[in-house]
């Protein structure tokens, strides 16, 4: 063999050899690129979480969640639910700007209902007792979280599992911060309307008066966090149970407020007693002409943020 031709074949040899080292390269590459997109993809697509009935794999970014009477905080996170509660025709009307094309499910979640549904993700209260299903009947649907006793009675827990949940985090952090700041604005306005006058709420409905305990629905955020003067009376009503008992038309006389929220439709018969009533009429409160009337008394009634934001800008309203 001559020199060029040795030279040559020298060349050809040492080209292949660099093709075939980068061609294996590109192979481990490709393999180790593709073993980890695998591996971030398993990663994503789907989490662990603690819950009432332990540990639970449920989808990343569900598509389809169920989460019947906790829709407030799907709303705050900015999701859809795939349902909304509902007991018969009635719903939670402070949401229906957001839920008005939603369709819905009854309170009692049927079998049958969640099936057509197909939720990818199913999140329910800790009293499991109110459901048609049993827990493992919800489970075989679909990943079904359970809420503690604390996510269900402390909407700012619950927004932070849901947001632990849903991978927004964030979101559920700057809404409370977003929160925070609403409420000291508001606080500071009703201080400046309100100073040390006394306010009450209370909800007729069916023909009786549901007087808010300082722990009952709104009335916790309205005393504890806006800092609103508390009745005597309502102090001695002392913390709501679970069960939420009326009280009669004659112990109404005994208010002593400055100011009375009355949340109830103008043709229920409990309000048309009210006004035919001397009892209430000699009060003092409706002597100063400080009763207020408002029909919807969903958020008032309801524990979330979108609740507690609507009611924080109704009361300003009324007091300015």
């Amino acid at each position: 063999m001559n020199k060029f031709m040795q030279k040559k074949y020298l060349f050809m040899l040492t080209l292949t050899t660099l093709l075939l080292l980068a061609a294996c390269g590109n192979s481990n590459d490709n393999e180790s690129d593709d073993s980890n997109t695998a591996g971030n993809t398993d990663e994503s697509s789907e989490i662990t979480v603690d819950s009432e009935m332990g540990e639970v794999t449920i989808p990343a970014n569900p598509e389809k969640i169920l989460a019947s009477y906790n829709e407030d905080t799907l709303i705050a996170l900015g999701e859809t639910p795939v349902a909304k509660w509902a007991i018969g025709e009635s719903v939670q009307d402070y949401l229906e700007e957001d839920l008005a094309d939603v369709e819905t499910i009854e309170w009692t979640l049927p079998l049958e209902q969640v099936l057509n549904i197909e939720p990818d993700l199913i999140i329910l209260d800790h009293t499991l007792d109110n459901y048609e299903g049993s827990y493992e009947d919800y489970a075989a649907i679909a990943p079904t979280y359970v809420l503690s006793e604390e996510e269900v009675n402390d909407w700012k827990v619950r927004l932070q599992k849901f947001g632990e949940i849903l991978g927004k985090e964030e979101e559920a952090d700057q809404a409370l911060v977003d929160y925070d700041e609403k409420v000291n604005q508001a606080r500071e306005e009703l201080d400046d309307t309100l100073g040390n006058e006394s306010v009450a709420m209370m909800w007729v409905v069916g023909g009786k008066y549901f007087l808010f305990e300082e722990n009952r629905h709104s009335a916790n955020m309205i005393y504890n966090e806006l800092d609103v003067e508390v009745p005597e009376f309502v102090q001695e009503l002392g913390q709501g149970e679970e069960a939420w008992n009326p009280i009669s038309l004659e112990k109404l006389s005994e208010i002593d407020a400055d100011h009375m929220i009355i949340l109830g439709y103008e043709d229920d018969e409990g309000i048309e007693a009210l006004e035919n009533s001397s009892v209430w009429n000699n009060t003092e409160v409706v002597q100063n002409d400080q009763v207020y009337y408002i029909e919807d008394e969903s958020n008032w009634t309801n524990s979330g943020l979108v609740a507690s934001e609507q009611t924080i800008d109704m009361l300003v309203d009324l007091f300015k």
